[in-house]
């Protein structure tokens, strides 16, 4: 009984688990440029009472095995890199990305981050940076004159400046692109940083080398889909309650054996 006990609690363990992470995709529904992620599952060690195989008479061999299960674990959270809608703002330095590709970042300790939110700001230097202040890279400079900002979709930035007629290119907004974009590992504050698992970067610019064109004026927003994240929370409850149930079960039968008499 205490293995039936110690088998359900795993499974219990595991669909907390599995809601914590369906909560923390419902938290991020608003979030700008988040990717919903996914629980996945192995079962564990196995006790083998007899193997498959195993000769049971003469000429004749036991066809199955009987084993019994030791329960599952959570083995990896799977971030789902699908394309979000595209919400237009009018802000000529929010920019989305319409394919595969991620911004580059300087995170503060000098090492480049990567995102998909491209809600950026002009600092006070007229740098080209993010909600956090982390410049964009390569860095680009909008001069103090400039009347307005265009931003193509191949990604060259043009302005206009005060007193002239024609535009001027400033600078190329590069994007990052991933062997394995599941393996890169989440920083918080909408950044990714590489993992030997991801592969390294490779850039280019926007429409090049499979990288999705950019949209001036437009944010990407979470690719979570609100009715799918309310199922996925019903099914893990429905098997934390079963698991529970496992568990009271057990216990009734350890019960029942405890007051056997002679």
């Amino acid at each position: 009984m205490i293995k039936a006990m110690q088998t359900a609690a795993t499974g219990m363990l595991s669909q907390q688990m599995n809601v914590d992470n369906i909560a923390n995709n419902l938290a991020n529904m608003n979030t700008t440029g988040f990717k919903k992620s996914r629980l996945e599952f192995q079962d564990v060690l196995y006790q083998n009472f007899r193997r498959a195989g195993t000769a049971s008479a003469v000429g004749s061999r036991i066809p199955n095995e009987l084993a019994i299960g030791y329960g599952t674990k959570a083995v990896a959270t799977v971030r789902q890199f699908s394309v979000g809608n595209l919400q237009p703002t009018g802000n000529p330095l929010d920019v989305a990305i319409g394919g595969d590709g991620f911004f580059q970042i300087q995170h503060p300790d000098g090492t480049t981050v990567y995102t998909r939110d491209g809600s950026f700001k002009l600092s006070g230097d007229s740098r080209i940076v993010n909600s956090d202040g982390y410049v964009m890279l390569p860095e680009i400079t909008v001069p103090e004159d400039a009347t307005s900002i265009a931003i193509g979709t191949d990604g060259s930035i043009q302005v206009l400046q005060a007193g002239q007629i024609t535009p001027v290119e400033i600078g190329q907004i590069e994007l990052a692109r991933f062997v394995n974009p599941a393996g890169l590992t989440a920083l918080g504050r909408n950044l990714y940083a590489t993992t030997p698992a991801s592969g390294d970067p490779m850039t280019d610019v926007p429409t090049q080398s499979g990288l999705g064109e950019v949209s001036q004026g437009y944010l990407e927003m979470s690719n979570v889909q609100v009715v799918d994240e309310m199922v996925n929370m019903i099914v893990a409850q429905r098997a934390y309650e079963m698991n529970s149930k496992a568990i009271q079960t057990a216990d009734d039968m350890a019960a029942i054996a405890n007051s056997l008499k002679r």
